[in-house]
């Protein structure tokens, strides 16, 4: 497990200026290399074709870059919501080190993105897409030569983009996820060949409410909807129910047999908005939000197909690393829920791709524990350039090798409450290869705890199970070690006017 020392504090505040001279030390004997950084929004780690989750889903493209790279299954974020997801993406930290803890908190003014670096070491450097990283607006943020982007989650048809301070407006017809790839493959066309690059391609979908391209619309109407093991969980109220289980005793939040013990704000979730019960505010059935999400899915898919084109036809594949995620998770079912935030693996885990050829060999899935704190070490080694020492995040650089390193055991999760979306408490929690620990703060409910080797599908909370006591109490005390160890034990609050609940949708806060 990696630690981190108190001392990453004052590293951060020296570190953390703005200033474009800033510039690290290169490792010994490395050459720069392309880099292509492909980011999705509300992307689960499950929902392409070659995972099987859903049979007749087609992304030919995903599946390729999993072929000829590696799929890395076990890849979490720290914080399983948009803003927070990308300020530990562009700077390597947990988002109570970085404070965009949510997504109304501003940038504090003292963080450095790694293009950044980038930039120093010579790099040509360029941003396509969504932001909505410490502000909802779409001003060129700094690290990037040439940016495109467009205020708070932008629109899938007719998008205004800012393009290095100017703002053009684009017809009705014109889709967001292919106006997005044809400039960044424009801008790879026209870049100094003498150079290497880093692209950041940043794409709006497929976050709600999702609206597939035009020619992809009606691709899986009739299709089977897939509906998960957990989607009845938890099922209460009804008065049929008993209030006590086949023993006698009383429910206290266990079903019937005793088995498992709900959280009361999962139930109370499931009836709102972010519940399948109803999904947001009776707007949309279960079976057509997945049929979108699918369709808008296959945009994304071309895309990546678009990049992958042309770094072959331009004899680049070689040698650029070509990384693609997604920022969080999306529950499609799950527990009851739909949306984000929450610690269940649906939320949490994220796909991550990467095809390197110069030093991945294609094969089998890499299965160690990785998070997004650790996309700008990689990148940053991939440029030949040192790690900064405030990072928490580690390059995974070293499991390319496949001959397993010494890697992390566990990884850490937070997330804070949010004033607009309070079905969803404070919560921490650590997974290991095998348990998950979630423990709630600030609310008066129970915690939860799964043998994810017996029960993948998070269904039977083993907390008050006696032969894992022992465990849980020592997965309680790493939390707050974790949290000591990089100055975590205060909430970030911010200081923001936040918008009334109508806003929301003109916001981008969803």
């Amino acid at each position: 497990m990696q630690r981190v020392s108190l001392l990453f504090l004052v590293t951060l505040s020296a570190c953390g200026s703005l200033d474009s001279g800033i510039q690290l030390d290169a490792i010994e004997n490395s050459t720069p290399r392309n880099v292509v950084f492909i980011l999705t929004d509300d992307h689960r780690f499950d929902f392409m074709g070659f995972t099987g989750k859903v049979p007749w889903l087609q992304t030919p493209n995903l599946d390729r870059l999993a072929a000829e790279g590696a799929y890395f299954p076990n890849t979490y974020v720290t914080t399983s919501l948009c803003s927070p997801s990308r300020a530990s993406i562009l700077t390597g930290l947990y988002s109570h080190s970085h404070t965009v803890i949510d997504n109304a908190a501003q940038d504090p003014g003292n963080l450095t993105y790694f293009p950044q670096y980038l930039q120093s070491a010579g790099y040509q450097t360029s941003f396509f897409g969504k932001w909505h990283m410490g502000n909802h607006g779409d001003a060129p943020q700094p690290g990037f030569d040439h940016w495109e982007s467009f205020p708070g989650q932008g629109v899938y048809y007719g998008p205004t983009l800012n393009i290095n301070g100017a703002h053009t407006t684009y017809s009705d017809d014109t889709y967001i996820s292919d106006l997005l790839t044809d400039h960044a493959l424009d801008w790879l066309k026209q870049r100094d060949e003498e150079q290497p690059f880093f692209l950041y391609l940043s794409h709006k979908a497929v976050h709600s409410e999702f609206a597939p391209a035009a020619r992809h619309q009606g691709t899986y109407e009739g299709e089977a909807t897939i509906y998960p093991p957990s989607y009845e969980t938890p099922l209460y109220g009804a008065p049929e129910l008993p209030s006590t289980g086949v023993n006698g005793e009383p429910l206290r939040g266990r079903d019937y047999y005793g088995q498992q013990r709900t959280p009361d704000w999962v139930k109370q979730q499931r009836e709102s908005w972010h519940g399948v019960d109803y999904m947001y505010h009776g707007r949309i059935d279960f079976e057509e939000f997945f049929q979108l999400y699918t369709e808008t899915l296959m945009g994304i898919d071309e895309s990546v197909g678009a990049v992958l084109d042309y770094l072959e036809a331009n004899n680049l594949a070689e040698d650029t690393l070509v990384i693609y995620m997604g920022d969080n998770g999306f529950s499609f079912g799950e527990h009851g829920l739909i949306d984000k935030r929450h610690f269940y693996e649906e939320s949490a885990k994220v796909p991550l791709l990467v095809r390197w050829p110069a030093r991945l060999q294609a094969g089998a899935p890499i299965n160690q524990l990785v998070q997004n704190i650790d996309i700008a070490p990689t990148i940053l080694e991939a440029a030949g350039l040192q790690t900064p020492p405030h990072m928490q995040g580690q390059s995974f650089v070293p499991l390319m090798a496949r001959n397993n390193p010494p890697w992390r055991d566990r990884i850490f999760y937070e997330y804070y409450w949010e004033m607009d979306f309070p079905q969803t408490p404070t919560m921490f929690g650590v997974r290991t290869d095998r348990y998950k620990y979630i423990r709630y703060h600030g609310v008066w409910d129970t915690n939860e705890f799964y043998d994810l080797e017996n029960d993948p599908n998070e269904m039977q909370n083993l907390i008050d199970a006696p032969e894992h006591q022992g465990r849980i109490e020592g997965f309680a005390n790493e939390i707050y070690q974790w949290l000591e160890a990089t100055g975590g034990m205060s909430i970030p609050l911010k200081n923001v006017v936040r918008p009334k609940f109508g806003d929301h949708r003109n916001q981008g806060i969803l």
